[in-house]
């Protein structure tokens, strides 16, 4: 199983990045997907999630909520997060994931992709 994060880079506060991961290697459609982030010294923390199909339920962080939008294409193997209004704040290491519930505990995922940093300058 390979998850294949890409998107990242630095964008100045209040600006937007569309993040997308590429799946392979799992029956895509049957798993929730999720991002979850890491700035330095900190914790992995969950941002995102979505069930298993397409405009299915989506759960998101009280810190991202209203500029966060998880979303996925089960027809090209891929979730994406548009992240619109970002502070710096939300500057981290941006990592997918897939697993087999709607949760927000990184241990609730199976899968997980590579990461891909985004910074967020004042």
């Amino acid at each position: 199983v390979q998850l294949q994060a890409s998107g990242g880079g630095l964008v100045q506060a209040g600006g937007s990045l569309r993040l997308s991961c590429a799946a392979s290697g799992l029956t895509f459609s049957t798993y929730f997907m999720g991002w979850f982030r890491q700035a330095p010294g900190k914790e992995r923390e969950f941002v995102a999630a979505i069930s298993w199909f397409a405009g299915g339920a989506t759960r998101y962080a009280d810190s991202v909520k209203g500029r966060f939008t998880i979303s996925r294409d089960n027809a090209k193997n891929t979730v994406f997060l548009q992240m619109n209004s970002l502070k710096p704040e939300d500057t981290a290491v941006y990592y997918c994931a897939g697993g087999k519930t709607l949760r927000t505990m990184a241990n609730d995922y199976v899968y997980w992709g590579q990461g891909t940093q985004v910074t967020v300058s004042s």
